[in-house]
């Protein structure tokens, strides 16, 4: 179906931050999968992993014990702090499970008409839930009716929440991004999330943190969250956490851990034995190269070096966004400049909303990958700009 506006290209086969077509053409991929591949490409212990699990079990259902799934879990509570860990197989799956856990939490609270807060210009997914929590217009036209009971309110707007919380007592929960990845690569405030949490403590709501694009050691820490220093009731991860074998988890602390009981939810692939030992093993990578940190150290030379090489040509407007998750937001639009850039520097970048291309580069990047990247995004840009 024509879901997607695909560029003419096809990839056989990559390595790190490199890809090559079938006519043996190299690329230099910026947007790993939209920063799922956060290891880059064909990482050898990775397919090592997969090829040994692949030769034991792939496939058990949830009806039983799965190690791999109780180690991972284990993992990521060790990682986060929180109590209890979902699994399922994508960032919108891990968003319908925390909305299913606020509608609970609601439900133990007695209020029978729940109130989710989300903010404008978030996006959480494509079901018909999380498209509903999305703070876009324009990804839900065609779609309505849409779930009722979110309320969206500016992003960065700590008066906006406490105006709010005066008003409306059904709310039980707030729904936020550390960062809003496809809204244009523009990032919460540390006081904003810290106020967040202080009204989440204060009325009894769930602090929800989507960290599906975040998570991971994207924006130069584990998660997002970490550089306000809060602590959140509930978080989701997907896109990085399997480099590419699809995943997805919904975290819970003591305040949701135990609102799920057997029967209120599942996945019959969440959790299988391949995708949580791949996990696993991406957790003792980031970990073993310490890889948050290095996203944001070249982060910084990222940024840097598209400010000295683009940062005063005319149409540019910012470049922004922590670690390797970068935007710069120009003053047009952006749709046509990945098929530019694939065709006249064999770069693969991704836009996201108000004119902003948007470079996710993998973790793994070297120093010279990071000075390509702005070298062909500069020759781009140039070239664009200026005609």
């Amino acid at each position: 179906m024509p879901t997607y506006r695909r560029l003419p290209v096809s990839f056989c086969r990559g390595r790190g931050l490199r890809l090559w077509d079938a006519q043996g053409n190299e690329y230099l991929d910026a947007i790993a999968g939209v920063g799922v591949t956060a290891l880059g490409h064909a990482h050898p212990e990775l397919a090592q992993v997969i090829a040994e699990q692949a030769a034991c079990v792939l496939h058990t259902s949830n009806l039983v014990e799965i190690e791999w799934q109780e180690r991972l879990a284990r993992r990521l509570c060790a990682l986060t702090g929180l109590a209890a860990a979902f699994f399922c197989n994508s960032g919108a799956e891990a968003n319908e499970a925390a909305l299913k856990l606020a509608r609970l939490h609601a439900r133990r609270r007695g209020v029978t008409a729940p109130l989710i807060l989300t903010l404008e210009n978030s996006f959480h997914g494509r079901t018909l839930a999380t498209l509903s929590a999305t703070g876009n217009p324009a990804v839900k036209e065609g779609f309505a009716p849409l779930v009722d009971g979110f309320l969206h309110v500016p992003a960065d707007d700590p008066a906006a929440l406490e105006a709010v919380a005066r008003s409306r007592p059904e709310v039980v929960a707030v729904l936020l991004e550390p960062v809003q990845g496809e809204g244009g690569v523009r990032s919460l405030s540390a006081a904003y999330l810290q106020a967040v949490r202080r009204l989440c403590d204060r009325h009894g709501w769930l602090m929800m943190v989507d960290e599906v694009q975040t998570g991971l050691g994207r924006t130069g820490a584990w998660f997002g969250y970490q550089h306000a220093g809060v602590q959140p009731d509930v978080l989701t991860l997907a896109k990085g956490l399997g480099n590419g074998i699809p995943i997805g988890a919904c975290l819970a602390g003591a305040a949701a851990a135990d609102l799920f009981a057997p029967g209120s939810h599942g996945s019959t692939f969440g959790g299988n034995p391949l995708a949580c030992r791949v996990a696993c093993t991406v957790l003792d990578i980031l970990a073993r190269d310490d890889l948050p940190r290095r996203a944001r150290r070249l982060g910084e030379r990222l940024r840097a070096g598209l400010q000295a090489a683009i940062g005063t040509l005319p149409g540019v407007e910012a470049i922004r966004g922590p670690g390797l998750m970068v935007g710069i937001a120009l003053d047009r639009p952006v749709d046509e400049l990945p098929r530019l850039a694939l065709e006249r520097e064999r770069l693969l970048l991704g836009v996201a909303r108000g004119g902003t291309l948007r470079l996710l580069p993998a973790l793994i990047a070297s120093e010279p990958d990071i000075d390509d990247i702005v070298a062909r995004v500069a020759r781009l840009l140039t070239g664009v700009l200026r005609s």
